[in-house]
């Protein structure tokens, strides 16, 4: 069964160009097609009762086998099935219709990454439950005043009564709270008939953000780009932006002028930002401009507040939403401007499920619904920036920090020249300019993209290397938990003392480091130096992670340890040294982007140092100082940077100048695996111009306890692959203990 796909190359077909409408009824229908949140082709066929009026849209509950599920009705019923065999429609939910331009973006998108449709509209009702009304609240009203002789009068039920002589009824407990009593003097006063309980329909009295407060005073450049984007918003019409600004130029400042001129339009807004580390200083930064918060959507929300925030936005409550990837599924009645924050982030790819990329898709639904999106980045996707330089994109740039700040001074440390001592990983001249700037009353960091104490460990008594019995990859220590851990599976096994494979004892050692291993360190280093982590390890949920800001900012912290979730969007003024432990990591291994995702995390992390009136230096080591990236970064020279890797891609055919399209064929069974992934191999399509690369094990050949192989295919841009990848597909019998994914425009090759 094929799953799904991502497109970060440009040239969509976005296909029918007819105008969004209103949902529209069923005429007499008597029979309606749901699709229902499985991973079904196509949607069913339902009898509709009698008095129940359906339109398309509505959100409704079916059976289906022994189970009662979620649906939208997709249309009017196809017809194929006769009346006696059509079971009912069992409810309506009393909610606006899901609107006709999501209908279509679920349609798109199920058709560009191959997905069922129903896997689709899985992720678009996330939120399931959010369809039932809120519970109703007990609340108290007078009700019998004249039985208040029979009782004895008391301060506390006279408290009581005054609260609702001249007010609406109100909860016990806020009764309780306010009259300084305990909520038994409320109960008793019903009790004895003098209040009456009634039920009230929670509301949530979320203040709007307000477009009409002053924003920040701008400089030229901004106020021009501010301007710019304020006129793409008011013309209403589908445009794509690229806000390429360096570090500390201002472009969340910038596409806040949008916000404002789209609030003021009365129409949604929705902000993507890749991670959730992200969120606590764009959100502090959000509710200074507009004097509100925005809805926030992720996963660390309650399954309350999901299903609270999915109807703020199906009714049109929630004006701004901030969200991870997912955030772009919710049902906007009236989205009037799409805003990708770091749009170059790898973290926007989907992997499992529906395999998407979301910047691509935001890019789809804002064409379907002839709006506005602003792709923003100081360092943006190759795809992007080609496309801005053919005129597809508008482009608007920020060559310059604001404020007067200016940009870091970037370092190479040529580690086979300044060697660390021996089992250390901090060069002396990175050690020296971290002595020097704790003397200053500064701040530094320490960048190393590897959690944990150790990547791998193993036997010195036998090489034996402790392996995760299912991926094939190595156990990671994480010492200060006192486990090894895998980070594809989660799998966790205590640290051992005795080799499992020689039974040496002590001989199990830690090889290579992880930011555990250079806190311990810097702990020896600079031991009264204040040190942290900050991991996706040490920082679990939004709460962790706006503590951790607010320590730095307040200057609790001296020294900063950590992996990319604090590489980008954190403003720390006084901040300004960085200094990466690793910087070759991640260059080698063939990926089509390493060099480009490289290249984007190191830039991102320098841009954290001297982002105020103080001078930043980025100090990075390596190994490989004559790499091109390395010398991009030192040198300044973005342009020719990316000019020389879109001539290499150019070269080959390689995306955004050619297709490329994955079949991931895995299982639990290793033979039968082979077996459909041989069959795939001999039936693959090939011409003059269309390649097809495999079967070959991928790199993690095992992966969850399931055996893996790939293919690739590679096409010409004019080239549809997705009928190409469905006409193969139907070649070849795939039996239920095997899973064929599809992922179209492929980022991660593993």
């Amino acid at each position: 069964m094929a799953d799904h796909g991502s497109s970060s190359a440009p040239g969509f077909d976005f296909g029918d160009e007819e105008q969004v409408g209103a949902s529209r009824a069923v005429p007499q229908a008597r029979r309606v097609a749901v699709l229902l949140p499985l991973p079904l082709p196509e949607a069913y066929d339902y009898k509709v009762p009698a008095g129940m009026e359906l339109g398309e849209g509505n959100y409704v509950e079916v059976p289906l086998g022994p189970r009662h599920l979620l649906g939208v009705v997709w249309g009017p019923g196809a017809g194929e099935v006769s009346d006696t065999k059509l079971r009912p429609v069992a409810q309506r939910f009393d909610i606006p219709p899901m609107p006709e331009i999501h209908r279509r973006f679920i349609d798109w998108v199920a058709a560009y990454t191959m997905a069922p449709p129903g896997a689709v509209l899985r992720m678009a009702l996330s939120a399931i439950g959010g369809m039932e009304p809120p519970k109703p609240i007990t609340a108290y009203q007078l009700f019998d005043p004249g039985r208040l002789a029979e009782l004895r009068m008391t301060a506390a039920r006279r408290r009581v009564l005054d609260l609702l002589a001249d007010g609406p009824p109100r909860p016990s407990a806020e009764l309780a709270l306010e009259a300084g009593c305990s909520a038994a003097v409320v109960r008793g006063l019903a009790d004895a008939g003098v209040l009456e309980p009634v039920l009230l329909h929670p509301t949530r009295n979320i203040p709007a953000p307000d477009w009409r407060l002053p924003g920040p005073v701008l400089s030229p450049e901004q106020a021009a780009a501010a301007e710019s984007l304020r006129g793409k918003v008011a013309a209403a019409g589908f445009s794509t932006t690229l806000l390429d600004g360096v570090t500390g130029s201002g472009k969340t400042e910038v596409y806040s002028e949008a916000i404002a001129a789209c609030l003021e339009a009365g129409r949604q807004v929705l902000v993507l930002l890749p991670e959730i580390a992200l969120s606590a200083q764009w959100l502090e930064r959000f509710a200074t401009r507009f004097g509100a918060p925005p809805h926030q959507w992720h996963s660390d929300l309650s399954g309350t507040q999901r299903r609270a925030t999915w109807r703020d936005v199906a009714t049109g409550a929630a004006r701004v939403v901030v969200g991870a990837r997912s955030a772009l599924f919710l049902p906007y009645p009236d989205l009037g401007l799409i805003l990708i924050d770091e749009e170059h982030d790898p973290s926007f790819k989907q992997e499992d499920g529906v395999i998407y990329n979301a910047r691509d898709m935001a890019v789809a639904r804002a064409h379907l619904g002839a709006i506005p999106i602003v792709l923003v980045s100081a360092t943006p996707s190759l795809e992007s920036s080609i496309n801005a330089d053919a005129g597809r994109y508008g482009r608007l740039d920020l060559p310059a920090r604001h404020g007067g700040a200016s940009m870091p001074d970037l370092k190479l440390i040529d580690l086979r020249l300044d060697r660390p001592p021996r089992n250390r990983w901090l060069a002396p001249s990175l050690v020296t300019a971290l002595t020097e700037t704790f003397a200053e009353g500064e701040q530094a960091m320490l960048f190393l993209n590897r959690r944990g104490y150790a990547p791998l460990t193993l036997c010195r008594s036998c090489g034996h290397r402790m392996q995760c019995p299912n991926c094939t990859a190595w156990l990671v220590e994480h010492r200060l938990a006192g486990k090894l851990q895998c980070h594809h599976c989660d799998f966790t096994m205590k640290l051992l003392d005795v080799c499992p494979s020689c039974s040496a004892e002590g001989s199990m050692t830690a090889c290579g480091p992880g930011v555990e291993r250079i806190a311990e360190e810097v702990t020896q280093l600079f031991p009264d130096q204040r040190m942290a982590l900050m991991t996706s390890d040490s920082l679990i949920g939004p709460h962790a992670i706006r503590e951790m800001v607010r320590r730095v900012q307040d200057h609790e912290i001296d020294l900063l340890i950590g992996t990319q979730v604090m590489a980008k969007g954190h403003h720390f003024p006084m901040l300004t040294l960085v200094g990466v432990v690793d910087s070759d990591l991640g260059l080698g291994g063939g990926d089509l982007r390493a060099a480009e995702r490289t290249y984007q995390l190191l830039q991102q992390v320098a841009g954290r140092a001297g982002r105020a009136e103080r001078a930043g230096r980025v100090f990075l080591q390596t190994y490989m100082p004559e790499h091109p990236v390395l010398q991009a970064l030192i040198s300044g020279d973005r342009a020719s940077f990316y000019e020389r890797e879109a001539d290499e891609r150019h070269e080959h055919g390689m995306p955004p100048f050619g297709r490329l399209a994955a079949l991931i064929v895995s299982g639990e069974e290793e033979t039968t695996v082979d077996v459909v992934a041989r069959a795939l191999g001999r039936t693959a399509p090939r011409s003059e111009t269309v390649q097809v690369l495999g079967p070959a094990p991928a790199p993690y050949a095992l992966l969850r306890g399931r055996h893996r192989r790939r293919l690739l295919l590679k096409a010409p841009r004019a080239v549809s692959v997705q009928p190409l990848i469905a006409e193969w597909l139907s070649r070849v019998e795939v039996p239920g203990s095997v899973r064929v994914q599809v992922d179209i425009d492929p980022y991660s090759f593993l």
